[in-house]
């Protein structure tokens, strides 16, 4: 059986990367895979860039998976991450670069191949309220909920072009990136969770804005629409912290895609493990 660990959403808390790094090394997972949003809050404050995040990888995050793989050897895991909507993407050539040490693999928009399972990565989310706009992009057209800032708007740590901001789609994204691959035993790795599931629930209840209600589930059309019409095998996502409290589970199902949310919004670490041959066996712990 091929052991795996989930995490997602750690945000720069270093406690909840100590508690990861042991895990990975008492318990030994083959497979680790990382939901993005990892780096610190704060990359726009005040409606400026301010870039807390600076540097964050190599003067911590890599020097501490570096001792790890240095003391675990051939036990250590192969790690799959890609960035969140949090993350500043002026630090993806920083995360590309350490994947070339072996600490970890990059997969945003690829396709890797492991034993017998294709992983694949995929960063963007549907448009936010928030100001960093690195990591988001229109769902299906042009559209955005009431409260939410566009992707032409906002504010990005690296230029794009004014077409990119304005007519790439998430839709559109997946279809390129799965193409007319076998999804039998496809696993991808989203940020965003599907919508209207039991992982994309927000806290919005009652709020307005302009007379119009808020949206209360908040995931991405375009990955549910694909999960629906692809059914890969295990499908993993983040971004909602507040949704397994509200709706009271941390795993939903479309068809025979299994999914599984770990991001959480309390100060401990959320770990879903799980094997790939046996999904049924995964289990969910806050420690």
């Amino acid at each position: 059986m091929t052991a795996c660990i989930f995490v997602t959403d750690l945000h720069g808390n270093i406690e909840r990367f100590e508690k990861l790094f042991h895990v990975i090394k008492t318990e030994k997972p083959e497979v680790v895979f990382w939901g993005g949003d990892f780096l610190p809050f704060g990359a726009v404050k005040y409606g400026v860039l301010n870039l807390p995040q600076h540097d964050f990888i190599n003067r911590y995050l890599a020097k501490e998976l570096l001792l790890l793989k240095r003391d675990m050897g051939k036990a250590y895991p192969r790690i799959f991450l890609i960035m969140g909507n949090d993350d500043s993407r002026l630090e993806e050539t920083t995360v590309m670069d350490v994947g070339a040490s072996g600490i970890w693999d990059y997969v945003h928009f690829k396709k890797v191949q492991f034993n017998k399972w294709n992983i694949y990565g995929y960063s963007y989310v549907p448009p936010t309220p928030f100001r960093l706009k690195d990591w988001e992009r229109y769902d299906i057209s042009i559209y955005i909920d009431p409260g939410c800032v566009s992707p032409e708007e906002g504010l990005r740590t690296i230029p794009v072009t004014d077409y990119e901001k304005r007519w790439t789609t998430i839709k559109d994204d997946l279809y390129k990136l799965a193409d007319n691959d076998d999804m039998e035993n496809a696993v991808f790795l989203f940020h965003s969770p599907p919508y209207d599931t039991k992982l994309d629930r927000a806290g919005l209840d009652g709020m307005m804005i302009d007379h119009a209600p808020l949206a209360l589930h908040v995931g991405s059309i375009a990955i549910r629409r694909f999960i629906e019409n692809r059914q890969p095998l295990l499908t993993l996502h983040g971004h909602v912290h507040e949704s397994a409290k509200i709706t009271g589970s941390w795993k939903d199902s479309i068809g025979r895609t299994y999914m599984f949310n770990s991001a959480h919004n309390g100060p401990e670490l959320c770990l879903i493990r799980f094997e790939l041959e046996n999904m049924d066996s995964a289990t969910y712990e806050l420690l």
